[in-house]
């Protein structure tokens, strides 16, 4: 499914495809995000900064910024299926938050399905 300007967005059932740029928004989006929320310099972040130990953040401000993704995704998917996947695979790095960001646009409710 495609959302007004372009932006994939995956429904129930559904897996869309992830373009180059979606993804590289996403990325930005997330660097962004914490950068903002921790105040820290964006350019002092990469994939492997420990979100709860180097940053000292917590979950309300991941399930914050999800938030944010579903909104200006479109994505539907319930926090109930979002939290059983992150039991299973917990997102503690940077990384690890923008690969599970880009899964949930791209997965949508079927990310309790996916490995990352």
């Amino acid at each position: 499914m495609t959302k007004p300007g372009g932006r994939v967005r995956a429904g129930q059932g559904e897996m869309a495809e992830l373009n180059q740029e979606t993804a590289r928004e996403i990325r930005d989006m997330v660097f962004d995000f914490f950068a903002g929320e921790c105040d820290v310099d964006r350019a002092s972040l990469s994939d492997d900064t420990h979100i709860i130990e180097e940053l000292e953040g917590d979950s309300l401000m991941f399930l914050s910024l999800l938030e944010k993704v579903r909104k200006r995704y479109g994505i539907g998917i319930d926090l109930k299926t979002l939290a059983r996947h992150l039991m299973k695979k917990p997102a503690a790095t940077i990384g690890q938050v923008v690969a599970l960001s880009q899964a949930i646009v791209r997965h949508g409710d079927d990310i309790i399905n996916v490995e990352l």
